[in-house]
């Protein structure tokens, strides 16, 4: 599409050119949704090149989470006072910058600081994009730029870890976040170039106070997530000083909220009137914690119970990338000429019977058992993640979505958290507790048995094989668990209000070029 003015008079606006825009925009997405995963098969690497211990080492995962979710609930202020444009170029060009300075880093002090940056200035991306995507789209093709938008979501979870292990085995550590430059470059071209600079409303006031006691919640809700399993809970002191950190501020900020005019709080809270809305973040989080905690799950059953290795594993669940991406293609185009509702149950359903054919699993596995559930799976999320977005945003006015669409990403973020920190935990005390079970059965009744426990290594050799029904025992229950949660949010979907079919898009679309 031509980005020349024509001559029909002087007042007529350029043309939008959707699709640099939406390549460029997808760009800076993609770069943030992979560093969320992307350092992980990377921390051995990194904990031996910068002398750090194994408990040290995480903080380069965590510092960047915090970060994120801390900055995330900022994005509708900062575009309001200085323009969504400005906060965009800001973001791409802080993140590209700090994802050099990671690379670069020579001590774990350099690194974890060079992550808050990445998390600080990546947080914007994701809600921007969305919010872009809808701005630049009349309502009747939202479904299928929400279609684009979900795609490049998924790329970091499904590609994150396979992309990681590749340019960490091929090169080195430094090189998963080198990658982000020629792609951030590339990203910040395009929205430089291609769109045009709106000035910001200035109609929102700067709350300190609901800020401050935000991101002291949200910042302890991450950070006792993260540490929780690893601190063993709530034995340690450190998990019982998040948790009240976490409940006195979000309950001042809720005070605090409730009793500010609308407008002049941090967080708007008349998002809250809208039920598509809050039905979609409660929808949203759903997805974030299946989507999250059962890819958290599968590779690691494959590497500690079957012996895959970490690239094996990788190109094992790495087709449920290519089901998600084919459902969005195809549900992009059906969102409008169908009840979103139906879209919504259809994929619930999907995802549900995938994960029952994931509680079939046993220790004896083919490729093909594992890619299958996999794919269906994906099938099924792709079918959710696009409608869903649509629907969520159908009803909500043009200057709330810079604010909604951060919102949205932070309560998906905070349901993946709470996912993998859930089935984690789970899976070690299931694990500890089926193994005392299995243990019970073992008796010196069968004289065969005794034999075999003649010796100090067919003891431990028993051991370990209890250890490992344990473990697929527990694994097995937190898919029952997944299926479970997927199941009961299908009634919820009539709390959702399908969007008329003939109303009248409510888009500025001169504001992009």
């Amino acid at each position: 599409m031509s980005d020349a003015v024509t001559a029909a008079g002087p007042q007529q606006q350029p043309p939008i050119n959707r699709r640099m825009i939406t390549i460029s925009i997808m760009l800076a997405t993609i770069i943030q949704a992979l560093d969320g995963t992307i350092a992980n098969v990377a921390l051995p690497h990194m904990q031996g090149s910068l002398s750090a211990s194994q408990d040290q080492i995480t903080w380069v995962l965590t510092s960047f989470i915090v970060a994120a979710a801390i900055a995330t609930p900022l994005t509708g202020w900062l575009c309001d006072r200085y323009g969504q444009k400005n906060i965009f170029l800001t973001a791409v060009a802080g993140f590209t910058v700090a994802s050099v300075l990671c690379g670069l880093s020579g001590s774990l002090a350099e690194i974890v600081a060079a992550r808050l940056l990445q998390g600080v200035f990546g947080a914007a991306l994701v809600p921007l994009s969305q919010a872009t995507l809808l701005d630049i789209n009349p309502r009747e093709k939202h479904g299928s730029a929400m279609a684009v938008w979900g795609m490049g979501v998924m790329i970091g979870p499904i590609l994150g870890p396979t992309l990681g292990g590749w340019l960490t085995d091929s090169y080195n550590w430094r090189w998963v976040f080198f990658i982000n430059v020629p792609v951030g470059a590339m990203a910040f071209y395009g929205i430089w170039r291609y769109i045009r600079p709106v000035p910001g409303a200035r109609k929102m006031s700067f709350d300190a106070f609901g800020f401050v006691t935000l991101s002291l919640a949200i910042g302890a809700l991450q950070m006792l997530l993260d540490r929780g399993e690893q601190n063993d809970w709530f034995a340690a002191t450190e998990t019982w000083i998040e948790a009240v950190v976490l409940a006195l501020s979000f309950a001042y900020f809720v005070a605090h909220t409730a009793l500010r005019p609308a407008g002049q709080s941090f967080f708007d809270y008349r998002l809250l009137k809208n039920a598509n809305y809050v039905s979609g973040l409660l929808f949203i989080f759903i997805v974030g914690l299946v989507l999250f905690a059962t890819r958290a799950l599968t590779p690691s059953m494959l590497q500690s119970l079957m012996g895959y290795p970490a690239a094996v594993a990788g190109l094992v669940t790495a087709p449920s990338g290519i089901g998600t991406m084919i459902a969005m293609m195809v549900v992009g185009r059906l969102v409008g000429k169908f009840d979103l509702r139906l879209l919504l149950g259809l994929g619930f359903a999907i995802t549900a019977f995938s994960l029952w054919q994931m509680t079939r699993y046993t220790l004896v596995l083919s490729q093909s058992d594992i890619v299958w559930p996999g794919v269906i799976q994906g099938l099924g999320l792709g079918l959710v993640f696009v409608p869903l977005s649509a629907a969520t945003f159908a009803t909500l006015s043009p200057e709330m979505r810079a604010e909604g669409t951060a919102i949205y990403s932070l309560i998906r973020n905070i349901g993946s958290s709470i996912g993998i920190a859930l089935v984690q935990t789970l899976l070690v005390r299931n694990t500890q507790t089926m193994h005392a079970t299995l243990a019970e059965k073992i008796t010196t009744v069968n004289p065969s048995l005794l034999d075999n426990l003649a010796t100090p290594e067919a003891a431990a050799a028993l051991n370990g094989e209890i250890t490992r029904q344990a473990s697929m025992i527990s694994y097995v229950d937190d898919f029952w668990l997944m299926m479970i949660l997927t199941l009961c949010v299908i009634p919820l979907l009539l709390l959702i209000r399908p969007p008329a079919k003939h109303a009248a898009p409510a888009v500025d679309h001169a504001a992009m070029d």
